[in-house]
C-alpha cells in the first residue's frame, strides 16, 4: 500500500507539465491498445483489413468515440488524484501504476473475453490490486473508470464474442463485483484468505448470470456456478501473479509484503538474530511498544512493526559496540569520545545502505536514518567534557538526522528511547515509567524533533499512555519463587 507523509508538497510549473504528459502518454498506449483490439477482431472475422477501415465509416467513428472517451476519463483519473492526493501524482512512477493496472486489468479482460469466455472474465482483477497497492479509496475510484474502459471495448469494438450476454449487464456485473472483492479483501491478513475470497467472488457473478439466462440456467444450472467460480478464481490468481512483480518494480509496500519482511527468516532478521541478539531483543520490545502506539492513532501497525524490526539494523555492522549486544567488554573504553560518537551516530546511515542494498522498502531506510533525529549523544558528550577544559560544539557529539518525517519515524523515536530508558530503571511501578516516558517525550519535543512530522500533541498523549501501559506489562515486578527441593527432605 502506497504511505507517505501527509505534509503537501508545492508543486512547480514543471510538475503540471510532466504530470499531464505521463497521463497523456498512457492515454495514447489506451488508445493504441483499443486500436489492436480492433484490427484482432477484424483479423479473427476475416474481414479485409482497408474496407473493414476505409469503407466502413461506422466503424472509424466508433474509434474516434472511443479515443475522445479515452481522454476524457484519463482527464478524470487526473482530476481525482490532484484533487484527493496530488502529492500522490508528483512522483512519476505512481502514474505509471495506476495506468499499468489499468491496462494490464484491460487486456486480461479483453483476452479471456475472446478466448475462453466472457462471463468469466477477472472482473475483480483492477479493483483488487489497486486496493493492495495504492488504497481503498483509490481502488473505487479507478475500478469504475476501468468498467467504463472494458464497457466501451465490449460495446464499440466487439470485443465480446457472446451475443447473448448484454454489455449493459456485464457494466454491472463487472463494478458490483470488484466493490464486493474490496471491502471483503479490505478484511483479510494473509494471501491464502485472500485466495479463499475468489470462491466469495463467485457467488454474485454465478447469481447475476442465471437471472440473465434464465433459460439457459435450468438447463445447465451446474454452468452458471462454474463460471463464476473461474471469474472469482481468475481474478485473485491474476492478481496473486501480478502483485509480485508490482511491489517489486515500483517498490510498493503492501500489508503482505510487510508480514513477510517481519519474518525471522528473512536474510536480515536472521542476520541480527544471529550476529548482534541484543539488538534483535530490544527491536522486539520496540516493536511491540510501535505497533501498540500505531494501532492507538490509527496508523498502520504492520508498518509500524517492520519500520520497529529494521531501525537499528545498521548494528549489524559492528554489533560489539553497543551495550545490548556487549558481554563484559567495552570496546569504548579504548577509544576518544569523538571516535565512539562517530561509531555510534553511524549506524543510522548504516542501517539506511544496509536497507537500499537488500532492495527493502524506502520507508524502512527512512525510519532507520531518522529515528534519531538530532540527538545528542550524551554520554559522549559528558566523557569528553572530562577531558577537555572549555566548551565542546554539542553538535558534533550529535546525530546528523534528518528529524523524523513521518508520524511512524516519531513513534519508533519516542519508543526507542522508552525501551532503553525503562530498562535501566532500579524501581519500575506505573508512576516510574510513566515519568519516565513523560520525559522521553518532553526531550524531544523540546530540542524540535517532531517539527518535520505532522505528530499532534494529541498523538504524543496517546503514545505516551499507550507506551506506559505496554512497558508497565512488560517490566512488572515479579514474586521471588522459594527454594524447594522436589523429592527430598532435610
Amino acid at each position: 500500500m502506497y504511505y507517505q507523509s501527509k505534509k503537501t508538497i508545492e508543486w512547480k510549473k514543471n510538475d503540471y507539465t510532466r504530470t499531464i504528459l505521463l497521463f497523456a502518454l498512457h492515454t495514447f498506449i489506451i488508445v493504441l491498445l483499443y486500436g489492436i483490439m480492433l484490427f484482432w477482431n477484424a483479423y479473427r472475422a476475416e474481414v479485409d483489413t482497408a474496407e473493414f477501415l476505409l469503407i466502413r465509416k461506422e466503424t472509424i467513428s466508433k474509434l474516434l468515440y472511443v479515443a475522445i472517451a479515452v481522454v476524457l476519463l484519463a482527464a478524470g483519473i487526473y482530476l481525482y488524484f490532484f484533487n484527493e492526493n496530488k502529492d500522490f501524482i508528483l512522483r512519476s512512477k505512481n502514474i505509471h501504476l495506476v495506468f499499468i493496472i489499468i491496462e494490464v486489468s484491460i487486456l486480461a479482460m479483453y483476452i479471456t473475453g475472446l478466448y475462453l469466455n466472457v462471463k468469466s472474465r477477472p472482473f475483480a482483477l483492477c479493483a483488487l490490486l489497486m486496493l493492495l497497492l495504492i488504497n481503498k479509496r483509490s481502488a473505487i475510484f479507478i475500478n469504475g473508470v476501468t468498467c467504463i474502459y472494458v464497457f466501451l471495448a465490449d460495446a464499440f469494438l466487439a470485443v465480446s464474442s457472446a451475443a447473448d450476454v448484454s454489455v449493459y449487464s456485464a457494466l454491472v456485473i463487472n463494478y458490483t463485483t470488484s466493490l464486493l472483492a474490496i471491502y471483503i479483501v479490505g478484511r483479510v491478513s494473509s494471501r491464502l484468505k485472500v485466495f479463499v475470497t475468489g470462491f466469495v467472488i463467485a457467488v454474485p457473478i454465478a447469481l447475476s448470470y442465471a437471472v440473465l439466462d434464465f433459460n439457459t440456467f435450468l438447463l445447465k444450472p451446474w454452468q452458471a456456478a462454474l463460471d463464476g467460480l473461474w471469474s472469482g478464481m481468475l481474478s485473485v490468481v491474476l492478481m496473486m501473479a501480478f502483485l509480485p512483480f508490482f511491489e517489486k518494480c515500483f517498490n510498493v509496500l503492501t500489508d503482505y509484503r510487510l508480514m513477510e519482511i517481519t519474518d525471522h527468516k528473512s536474510l536480515l532478521i536472521k542476520t541480527l538474530i544471529e550476529n548482534a541478539p541484543g539488538t534483535f531483543n530490544h527491536s522486539l520490545v520496540v516493536s511491540t511498544l510501535a505497533e501498540s502506539c500505531a494501532t492507538a492513532i490509527g496508523e498502520n501497525p504492520l508498518l509500524a512493526r517492520a519500520c520497529a524490526y529494521y531501525h537499528d539494523i545498521g548494528k549489524l555492522k559492528q554489533p560489539e559496540f553497543f551495550t545490548e549486544n556487549q558481554k563484559g567488554y567495552n570496546p569504548h573504553n579504548e577509544l576518544t569520545p569523538e571516535l565512539s560518537t562517530d561509531i555510534i551516530r553511524s549506524h543510522t546511515k548504516d542501517g539506511y545502505d544496509l536497507i537500499r542494498k537488500y532492495h527493502l522498502p524506502q520507508i524502512l531506510a527512512d525510519v532507520a536514518r531518522q529515528h534519531h533525529g538530532t540527538m545528542p549523544i550524551r554520554y559522549f558528550y559528558a566523557k569528553a567534557m572530562k577531558y577537555t577544559e572549555g566548551e565542546l560544539d554539542i553538535e558534533n557529539f550529535s546525530y546528523p538526522g534528518p528529524k523524523p518525517q513521518t508520524k511512524i519515524a516519531a513513534i519508533i523515536m519516542i519508543a526507542d528511547g522508552c525501551e532503553a530508558k525503562v530498562r535501566t530503571l532500579p524501581e519500575r511501578s506505573h508512576e516510574k515509567v510513566d515519568a519516565a516516558v513523560r520525559e522521553i517525550i518532553e526531550e524531544r519535543m523540546d530540542l524540535g524533533q517532531f517539527d518535520e512530522c505532522d505528530i499532534t500533541m494529541s498523538d504524543l498523549d496517546i503514545i505516551r499512555k499507550t507506551i506506559t501501559n505496554s512497558l508497565a506489562g512488560v517490566y512488572h515486578d515479579r514474586v521471588e519463587y522459594p527454594k524447594l527441593r522436589i523429592g527430598r527432605r532435610d
